[in-house]
């Protein structure tokens, strides 16, 4: 199987690729339409990317079965369109938790005791002890969490370590104000015995009770610009907001007016508008402003969490040329529009289930998932298939017409 790799990867990804049995083609810098040249003409049945965004015309220009995100998000891959050409997309999700968590506690920290403030000064020759020995420190200020996937876990582990109170939000709990119960905290793989995590109803209510609000979410409509007049008109006067997750989170343009009128700080390692490739020219007006600190969108940039990563890219592109099954994968229907099982017991032979499937063609009947499942000594088995509407009574007649048809069974879904 042909693996095309468009993003710079880790060398033990690459070996372990060819390891599995993999054709691995590496082009880390492809792009555009050079991506989509490379797409066609290589024959690759799997693209591995990172950064690079993946379009419909890439989509439409080979043989791909999986695309396969290198790392947490995919919001940069156009998943309607790979589902509607019945491709795959995976991910590798919380591979890179404990990186994000230490860059984001980074910021708050730089941001508390103004560190790259004071290396500028040093750097021109200012010394300014007066100014910058001033800092509230962390202990016992509350850090506002939005979002309850690893990364929030993992920020969480360092708050307690900075004896920080940790408020909770996310849709999980929308409307609680109480706190989790050892068995959620369990969940989240905190200790529940240690742990006392409190919920806030809403994010709102988030924003207003934190010194520091920190953002772990995920980028889908319901979350673009979550952070938007209403939020950030909650945070207290000089709070800290901080986004490692997705630059379309926040609405830039309210919080630029919130750090001037509100004295908020600010560390961002991701914005609004990037650039596509590793260098190039950065101009984003909240960026220049006094009191932001930013990061270049490394979050994910140890070698620790890359080299995790890459083992997690090797996993699914193994088990998917050994098995056909992609785990992580992200596309699947949670729910087909089933509405009716037919199960058919019945001996295994060739053409049973040709004659099944040819009866329901006739009918007009949409199959929407199939499982057949063999008995011990391969002499009979069951097929489990989900149709888009009842069979008739008609239609179940002719099927148990052939003799191999031992049993029929229409459960209702």
């Amino acid at each position: 199987m042909r693996v095309l790799v468009a993003d710079a990867f880790e060398e033990s990804g690459l070996t372990a690729l060819k390891a599995a049995g993999c054709d691995v083609l590496y082009q880390p810098d492809l792009k555009d339409a050079a991506l989509v040249e490379a797409i066609r003409t290589s024959g690759a049945a799997v693209l591995v990317v990172r950064s690079t965004k993946v379009t419909e015309a890439m989509l439409d220009a080979g043989r791909l079965a999986l695309v396969v995100r290198a790392g947490a998000g995919y919001n940069t891959i156009d998943v309607k369109a790979a589902s509607a050409r019945g491709i795959y997309v995976s991910n590798c999700p919380g591979k890179n938790a404990i990186a994000v968590a230490e860059l984001t506690f980074a910021l708050l920290l730089a941001l508390d005791r103004r560190v790259a403030d004071n290396v500028a000064d040093l750097r021109t020759g200012t010394w300014n002890k007066k100014l910058y020995a001033k800092a509230s420190g962390l202990a016992g200020r509350t850090l506002g969490i939005a979002g309850a996937g690893p990364i929030a876990r993992e920020v969480i582990h360092r708050a307690r370590a900075f004896d920080m109170p940790v408020l909770l939000w996310s849709r999980r709990y929308e409307g609680r104000g109480d706190t989790l119960t050892a068995d959620e905290c369990a969940e989240l793989g905190l200790n529940g015995t240690d742990l006392c995590v409190r919920l806030a109803p809403t994010i709102r209510d988030l924003a207003a009770q934190s010194d520091v609000l920190s953002l772990h979410l995920a980028l889908t409509p319901e979350t673009k610009q979550i952070v938007g007049p209403a939020v950030l008109a909650r945070l207290k006067p000089g709070a800290i907001l901080l986004n490692t997750a997705r630059g379309e989170l926040i609405d830039h343009a309210a919080l630029a007016e919130a750090i001037r009128t509100r004295g908020l700080r600010v560390g961002l390692d991701v914005f609004e508008q990037e650039p596509d490739t590793a260098t190039g020219a950065f101009h984003d007006p909240v960026a220049q402003l006094p009191g932001v600190y930013g990061t270049h969108h490394i979050g994910a940039s140890t070698t620790q969490a890359q080299e995790a990563i890459a083992a997690e890219t090797v996993r699914i592109v193994r088990a998917f040329k050994d098995t056909g099954r992609v785990p992580n994968v992200v596309n699947l229907a949670r729910r087909t529009p089933a509405t009716h099982m037919l199960v058919v017991r019945h001996h295994d032979r060739p053409g049973v289930l040709a004659h099944v499937f040819g009866h329901l063609r006739e009918r007009s009947l949409n199959v929407q998932e199939t499982e057949n499942i063999v008995f011990e000594g391969a002499l009979a088995a069951v097929a489990r298939i989900n149709l888009d509407k009842a069979p008739d009574a008609a239609l179940l007649d002719s099927l148990r017409a052939s003799p191999d048809v031992l049993d029929l069974q229409v459960v209702p879904l």
